[in-house]
């Protein structure tokens, strides 16, 4: 036994031992200032004792005002405490058991899978419950790291793919710029793809950072940039357009159609004038049971007239010129209405693509909240046509049974 202190020297009998393995008496002898007086060998969960005598984990005390002899717990299999009767900071994936002493089960304490991450973690029964009695153990997560095992990255953090998962410094912090980007998670406020640390640029801006107008943009603010006025690119700061030498300013417009040249310019942006910054994956019409399990809301011959950056969105006001479908909570008639892209806020251009002064057939969705027509990425758009008007209207009657 190992003690800190000892007194005057007395015996005991009949003292019951415990450990994981063996409950043996002993009559080991004890220093007491009083021969009236007695002490108690206890051994807790988590002690070895070997031939009768407790090589380690010993608490030892005698029932004496004047004495008092302490052994220090010496813990194994992850236990921690004076009696070993917790777990270790680290090992609490599962409850804490005492040892059998007769079949000689340990019932070790567990280690939580924190990703090293974590120097402590708790037990918690609900996690305990849900696991089917596999795991419960939640770590306390270190490095920007959050998750019951520390496995995934806090709001505002990204993993670093070139970084192992356990290394401290695997989580790195967004850098995009709070006034040119998107939340990319409205719900916890994260800035960028935790997964890469990849941004989303508002309309008009660029960088891998969104900190600053693309080519052909101007104006960066807290809505983005604004397209240029020119046929070119312009000025970022001032939007003053920047002519070439092969640039005929006088001439911006001559391949423009009559019906286009009338709008101001301010009023229109589109791939029309900036096709090399819109990348737009148009739906195909393939087979007429493709089309219709798209289920679109509407299907509209129209013609485009203007177009409004609105900052935050786009508006793109056209003139109905047919009504070949609707569902039946829509009551869409000839004459002016708005259709909003969808795609605008992330991509800085209308897809699909709406020129100003052409008609399109036009088939896509209802918002149902605020009533709005809605044009995105799998609204089917396409120039007019007398041919594919008939062929539309044929489907839809004869194999969408609208």
């Amino acid at each position: 036994m190992y003690f800190k202190n000892s007194c005057v020297k007395s015996s005991l009998k009949n003292t019951e031992f415990y450990s994981f393995t063996v409950v043996k008496r002993v009559e080991p002898a004890v220093k007491c200032d009083k021969p009236e007086s007695r002490a108690d060998v206890r051994f807790h969960p988590g002690t070895v004792q070997a031939e009768g005598v407790a090589l380690i984990a010993v608490f030892l005390y005698c029932l004496s005002f004047h004495c008092s002899v302490h052994g220090k717990c010496v813990c194994r299999h992850s236990t921690a405490g004076e009696h070993c009767e917790r777990c270790a900071p680290l090992y609490n994936d599962r409850p804490w058991q005492p040892a059998d002493g007769l079949t000689g089960a340990p019932h070790e304490c567990r280690k939580c899978k924190c990703n090293g991450h974590a120097q402590s973690c708790r037990f918690d029964w609900t996690a305990w419950r849900e696991s089917g009695q596999r795991s419960g153990g939640v770590c306390d997560c270190l490095h920007n790291t959050e998750g019951r095992q520390c496995q995934k990255c806090k709001a505002g953090f990204y993993r670093d793919p070139l970084r192992p998962q356990t290394a401290p410094d695997s989580c790195k912090p967004c850098t995009c710029h709070p006034m040119g980007s998107i939340l990319y998670n409205s719900t916890d406020g994260s800035m960028c793809d935790p997964s890469n640390g990849n941004c989303i640029c508002k309309p008009g801006v660029g960088g891998e950072q969104c900190d600053r107008c693309m080519v052909g943009y101007w104006g960066f603010h807290e809505y983005g940039c604004r397209p240029c006025d020119c046929a070119g690119d312009c000025d970022p700061f001032t939007g003053d357009c920047m002519f070439g030498p092969d640039l005929d300013p006088n001439n911006l417009e001559g391949n423009s159609s009559e019906a286009s040249r009338i709008f101001r310019t301010d009023e229109l942006f589109s791939a029309f004038h900036y096709s090399e910054k819109c990348e737009c994956k148009e739906q195909v019409l393939t087979t007429s049971k493709l089309f219709c399990t798209m289920n679109y809301a509407y299907v509209l011959k129209v013609k485009v007239l203007t177009a409004h950056d609105k900052g935050s969105h786009a508006e793109v006001e056209v003139k109905v010129q047919k009504v070949l479908s609707q569902s039946s909570k829509m009551k869409i008639q000839r004459g002016r209405v708005t259709l909003y892209p969808e795609s605008w806020t992330a991509r800085g251009c209308t897809c699909p693509i709406l020129n100003p002064g052409v008609e399109y057939l036009v088939a896509g969705y209802l918002d149902r909240k605020q009533g709005r027509l809605l044009v995105n990425m799998k609204s089917f758009v396409k120039p007019w046509k007398a041919s594919l008007g008939r062929k539309v209207l044929t489907m839809l009657k004869k194999d969408c049974n609208w």
